[in-house]
């Protein structure tokens, strides 16, 4: 990728061929230098914990300057596939792609639209109860001892309103990843970020601290109760309580005064 090919200056927009008044964006160089690293750290090519090549060997390797090199280092950091060092015994080092900055992410633009957490309970209604279902119909035995462990969390912290939001949010993370369906994990991974961090928040302003303890009890109950209807099998059942649960916890957090994404984990 020589300098001379692909020049360190902004992307200037040129026209297609064949399409009148239509313009394809030029990549800059540090965008073309970030995207074959990209690509080599999702192939496997380059792993977490790896240190990329001194910044001397990128520049001889990509053919460009260091203000370009850096540039690109900058994007890579913004995805969180890099961390980088300053300093004489500084460098980059290769990051595991995270589902929880791309949660992060989709939060913001979901707080930027108004989202409601409403929604979210919504979306998690439609999904959690088929991933119950699912697990009802084919599980084993491993499946049923995480999610006892799971429920056994949850018992330990019983008495710490804020411990135990996090404990249930777990469980219900474990539903969804135990369907080992990809997709869905991240999809929902990003629902419950935003879930646990309003349950927090509601659960911090509790005005009437026993009737929350209450509900945290409740849902504790209903917690362990799908375990035991997953474990027999009994997919109706467990798919209705599901459903009845996550409704039933939408109406409570949503009762309690602001509506956005953003006010209540603000």
């Amino acid at each position: 990728m020589a300098e001379a090919a692909a020049a360190e200056t902004p992307s200037t927009p040129v026209r297609a061929p064949g399409r009148i008044g239509r313009q394809v964006r030029v990549p800059k160089t540090a965008e073309l230098v970030a995207g074959h690293l990209r690509r080599q750290i999702v192939r496997g090519e380059l792993k977490p914990g790896d240190a990329l090549p001194p910044e001397s060997g990128l520049m001889e390797q990509f053919g460009i300057s260091r203000p370009t090199l850096r540039e690109a280092f900058r994007v890579l950091e913004s995805e969180s596939l890099i961390t980088v060092r300053r300093g004489a015994h500084g460098g980059a080092r290769v990051s595991a792609p995270d589902a929880d900055v791309a949660a992060r992410f989709a939060g913001l633009i979901l707080e930027y639209r108004g989202a409601t957490l409403g929604d979210l309970y919504r979306a998690a209604a439609l999904i959690e109860p088929q991933c119950v279902r699912q697990l009802a119909g084919k599980h084993t035995a491993e499946d049923v001892k995480r999610l006892r462990d799971a429920v056994a969390a949850e018992k330990n912290v019983l008495e710490d309103p804020l411990d135990l939001v996090h404990a249930q949010d777990a469980f219900h993370a474990l539903l969804v990843d135990l369907t080992g369906n990809q997709t869905l994990i991240l999809l929902c991974g990003m629902l419950r970020n935003i879930i646990d961090r309003a349950n927090a928040s509601y659960t911090a302003g509790a005005v009437d601290a026993e009737a929350q303890r209450a509900q945290a009890l409740k849902g504790h109950r209903a917690h362990v109760r799908l375990v035991g209807l997953i474990e027999a099998g009994k997919a109706d059942e467990a798919e209705k309580l599901w459903q009845r649960h996550i409704t039933a916890a939408d109406d409570v957090v949503n009762g309690a005064g602001p509506k956005t994404v953003l006010e209540l984990i603000d």
